[in-house]
């Protein structure tokens, strides 16, 4: 099994928590645990900390199966919302990217 690089949240579920700041980063640990107890959090994910690692240990490239699970974590929330990424005809899926360290400053 490939490596888990990115943690999805919202309806309810998360496939991290608020203990995962190393991982997740503050925003992800925060919004998993938000969503993991039932608050209204809106769908989204989380790619972790440990793809900046990769990336500059790895001459500047990207893990083999991370632009498959980020396309599973837009299929979810695609799924949750009941709107489409990129679409152009109906409702689309809006997003909000934010960056985050692992540590607050």
């Amino acid at each position: 099994m490939a490596q888990k690089y990115v943690y999805k949240f919202g309806g309810g579920k998360a496939d991290g928590n608020g203990q995962m700041k190393p991982l997740l980063g503050g925003k992800g640990a925060n919004l998993a645990e938000m969503s993991r107890i039932g608050l209204p959090v809106p769908p989204g994910f989380t790619i972790t900390t440990e793809v900046c690692t990769y990336y500059y240990k790895n001459n500047r490239s990207y893990p083999s199966d991370l632009q498959k699970q980020i396309k599973d974590g837009i299929a979810t929330m695609e799924k949750i919302m009941g709107c489409k990424f990129g679409d152009t005809k109906g409702m689309p899926l809006l997003v909000a990217v934010r960056s985050g360290a692992r540590d607050s400053m």
